[in-house]
């Protein structure tokens, strides 16, 4: 997890910008992680309010929420980024892209994992919902304003408002 690879794979998955430099300036969702992974450090130094004091501050000038309890991997990119939701336990593989309005939120109040896990080379289309404890697979995509609540297996695309996977090649691969 380097700078280099923030810039280089929001540079790669954003073509309206131009340069590491318009990146810099003007990236909410890179702002959001950098200092995500600040907060994430403190939570782990168990300096809780703190870490959470951090992670306000991120969501008051970008307008995107990350839990410093969640778990990020290496270049993951939120375009756009207004009104994203990223919960406490929810964990997020390498090389995930993510629109705005997502939320990975939960659907108990007990202490437990309840926020969604998302592999590795996926996309979160706006507005997207995925609530619970559930996995989505490597190389999945999901669909603006789709309404996940089941597992997504590798490979499928995730449709519509109580989601319909479909398989890479558009067909229904079964109705959750």
């Amino acid at each position: 997890m380097s700078i280099r690879d923030d810039f280089k794979a929001g540079l790669e998955r954003d073509p309206a910008t131009l340069s590491a430099w318009e990146l810099f300036f003007t990236s909410p969702g890179l702002h959001a992680i950098w200092i995500y992974r600040i907060a994430h450090r403190l939570w782990h130094l168990k300096l809780r309010t703190l870490s959470r004091m951090v992670s306000n501050y991120a969501k008051f000038f970008t307008a995107i929420e990350i839990h410093p309890g969640a778990t990020i991997g290496n270049r993951l990119v939120i375009d756009h980024g207004v009104g994203v939701v990223i919960g406490e336990t929810a964990v997020i593989g390498d090389d995930v892209l993510i629109y705005h309005g997502v939320t990975l939120g939960g659907k108990t109040l007990d202490p437990v994992k309840r926020h969604p896990t998302v592999g590795d080379r996926v996309i979160i289309g706006a507005g997207a919902k995925l609530i619970g404890n559930i996995t989505i697979g490597n190389d999945c995509a999901v669909g603006a304003n789709a309404v996940v609540t089941k597992p997504m297996p590798a490979g499928t695309v995730a449709v519509g408002v109580n989601a319909r996977l479909l398989n890479m090649t558009g067909d229904d691969f079964y109705l959750i």
